[in-house]
């Protein structure tokens, strides 16, 4: 049996993480962390998920979970990435980080921890949203660049990144199919001003509001016709039993950097 702790247990993911746990036979909860201070310390882990009582109570002693599980999953904040990513890997324990919005100087944390530890970064854990992205993949490879790229993302009100690490991954996407540097090609506002579209661009829009759990669409528009590519959710579940599904496979891999892709491909 496979213990997985929660980083972040106290969120919509935490919450849907312990869940989707009720429903697996080959893992379970062992330990769940929230930040110092937050009201639901101390609260039974199970009643705070809507699942019935659970018997394990959250804490915030991030090492003591750690020295309790197989692998560590966190959705908690990405102020927290660091910290976490250091905890691991004293304690060396696999991490699935499904948090998103880091600062760019975190690709270098997160290389330097996959040298000690397994370590799977994943924008998202949906199943199909990471075969998305090997359609996008391909669709950037093979059509000229003189096909217009746009990615359309909506999510519910309270999202705190904007654009979502899901369409920052699908431009990556898009950019290293074509050889190019994201930093540079990326569009993250147009205003009437703005001038005319310059070949190459990706151009992001971003819509907030609502309950929206999540949706993304790639546009790729030439000259008398357009390739789209999209992904709704409608419910937060499958990114936990995605998530499950990650943290299964990574508890078994040597240290080392890895993406959801490597899952199922």
């Amino acid at each position: 049996m496979i213990r997985v702790a929660l980083i972040g247990a106290g969120g919509r993911m935490g919450k849907a993480l312990v869940r989707a746990a009720l429903e697996r036979k080959d893992l379970t909860v062992s330990a769940a962390v929230v930040a110092e201070g937050s009201e639901k310390l101390g609260r039974d882990l199970g009643e705070l998920a809507g699942a019935g009582k659970f018997g394990i109570e959250i804490g915030s002693d991030l090492s003591a979970a750690l020295a309790a599980c197989d692998v560590a999953i966190d959705f908690s904040n990405a102020l927290a990435t660091a910290a976490v990513l250091a905890a691991c890997t004293a304690a060396g324990k696999p991490l699935l980080l499904g948090t998103t919005g880091h600062a760019a100087n975190m690709r270098q944390e997160f290389e330097r921890a996959a040298r000690h530890i397994a370590l799977l970064v994943a924008a998202n854990t949906s199943l199909g949203v990471t075969v998305l992205l090997e359609l996008v993949r391909q669709c950037a490879r093979q059509l000229p660049v003189q096909f217009d790229v746009e990615i359309i993302e909506s999510h519910h009100r309270a999202k705190l990144d904007a654009p979502s690490g899901t369409a920052l991954a699908l431009g990556q996407a898009v950019a290293e199919s074509r050889g190019q540097d994201l930093d540079e090609v990326a569009v993250h506002a147009r205003v009437a001003a703005s001038g005319p579209r310059r070949e190459g661009e990706i151009g992001f829009a971003v819509v907030r509001g609502g309950d929206v759990v999540g949706e993304h669409q790639v546009v790729f528009a030439g000259l008398g016709e357009q390739l789209t590519l999209a992904h709704r959710a409608t419910d937060r579940a499958i990114f936990a039993r995605g998530a499950l599904d990650a943290a299964a496979w990574l508890a078994r891999r040597p240290p080392g950097r890895y993406a959801m892709r490597d899952i199922l491909f």
